[in-house]
């Protein structure tokens, strides 16, 4: 069963969350009942992945890059 919530917030954070919401196609409600089922998932327990990061599982499989290699690359990005 659905109920209404109301919250009061700065007119600013408002107009941020309605621009976040909109990036991922979704309502600031359906933002916040996100957030609040996440705050309430137990310690460990998997986030649902968007089909975007779906995809992107896997890709490097059998690549020889690691976490040093990573590292490298950031320290010559921002020198």
């Amino acid at each position: 069963m659905q109920t209404k919530l109301t919250l009061r917030l700065d007119a600013r954070l408002i107009g941020r969350a309605k621009a976040y919401a909109g990036r991922r196609g979704k309502s600031v409600s359906t933002v916040v009942a996100d957030y609040f089922a996440a705050l309430d998932a137990p310690a460990g327990s998997p986030l649902e992945l968007t089909p975007k990061v779906q995809s992107l599982l896997g890709a490097l499989s059998g690549s020889h890059f690691d976490e040093a290699d990573y590292r490298r690359h950031l320290e010559r990005k921002h020198r």
